[in-house]
């Protein structure tokens, strides 16, 4: 493999990820499949509406869960980043420029597919004076305006760390504020060279300080050891984190980081039994875990564990259960 899908030469550390084939799958990576009426009510409004969400367009196992529930993703800003993490599918390039009126096309479609949680993300900005805050906290805005019975998470890049850039977004009132840290300092740099781990922690105590419901995510299987997993469970809790998603990493494509191990559901229940220990709010910990799946429910865990009531119009969201992908889910089925 010498050209990347859009035509381009291999960066050097794609055409390095490439000398290793894309690893076989375990059993346990096998999403089990069950298709309710409302999911096949969700994927007729969004082939006949032409909308688009993450959860269809990245193909994530979990779409029949979450759909089935009216919780969705959006991805905002473009399909092309300004910055390159070795395990994310998004391409990296020159970005388009910004679309000002998707925020309400966002909301438009929140409105039709009658969500009950969405989550927005999108891709780094750089090219813009403001990397993009304006239209992550418009869109936010615009969601809460036309669907005022539908919760908002945002999961941000980390706009610099500049504080009035986390402000505008902390403004703009989301259910919960994300941000991923994704995996651990010993490899951070080599796998996300534009970011920085310390300054991630820092935006999130941002977003804590400004009374917001955090959140972050770990990737396991991008070679990080069992006791720096336990040291960035700590070093998040320290910096305001409140809830944590723990993932399995599946490699994109060939051009991507190899997958260094697969991490048994056994492990992942174990490491959601230490976040609970440290003091998470809220924990979902599985190999097919991703950091907006079940999302809606995570943050009524976290209102429910800081004693606060649910606003009437989310009170819907307020399920105790375990979801299907986390691993004592898993393990017990």
């Amino acid at each position: 493999m010498s050209l990347a899908p859009e035509g381009r030469r291999l960066l050097r550390v794609e055409a390095r990820n490439a000398q290793t084939p894309v690893e076989r799958k375990p059993d346990w990576m096998k999403a089990k499949v069950n298709i309710g009426s409302e999911f096949i009510a969700m994927k007729n409004l969004v082939k006949q509406e032409g909308l688009h969400t993450v959860c269809e367009e990245a193909g994530c196992p979990n779409i029949f869960e979450c759909w089935e529930d009216r919780e969705a993703t959006f991805l905002i800003g473009g399909s092309e980043c300004t910055r390159r993490c070795d395990f994310c599918q998004i391409d990296t390039g020159k970005p388009q420029p910004l679309d000002r009126s998707e925020p309400f096309k966002v909301a438009q479609s929140v409105r039709s597919m009658n969500l009950r949680y969405a989550t927005v993300t999108g891709v780094a900005r750089d090219d813009l004076p403001d990397e993009g805050v304006w239209l992550y906290a418009e869109t936010i805005r615009q969601i809460h305006s036309m669907n005022p019975g539908t919760g908002v998470e945002i999961l941000i890049p980390d706009f610099s760390g500049r504080a009035e850039h986390i402000e505008a977004i902390c403004d703009s009132a989301p259910e919960v504020f994300a941000h991923n840290v994704e995996t651990v300092p010993r490899i951070f740099k080599r796998i996300r060279p534009a970011f920085r781990y310390e300054r991630s922690l820092d935006v999130i105590t941002q977003g804590r300080d400004r009374g917001m419901v955090t959140k972050s995510n770990l990737i396991l299987g991008m070679g990080e050891t069992r006791e720096e997993i336990s040291e960035a469970l700590r070093d998040l809790h320290e910096a305001g984190c409140d809830l944590i998603t723990i993932t399995q990493y599946l490699r994109p494509s060939e051009r991507h980081l190899p997958v260094d191990r697969w991490v048994k559901p056994g492990e992942f229940v174990e490491l959601s039994e230490e976040a609970e220990k440290i003091g998470f709010l809220g924990v979902m910990s599985g190999p097919l875990v991703r950091s907006s799946y079940r999302a809606g429910r995570l943050w009524a865990r976290a209102m429910r564990r800081k004693g606060l009531d649910l606003p009437a119009e989310l009170a819907h969201l307020d399920d105790p259960g375990s979801a299907v992908q986390e691993a004592s889910s898993l393990l017990a089925g």
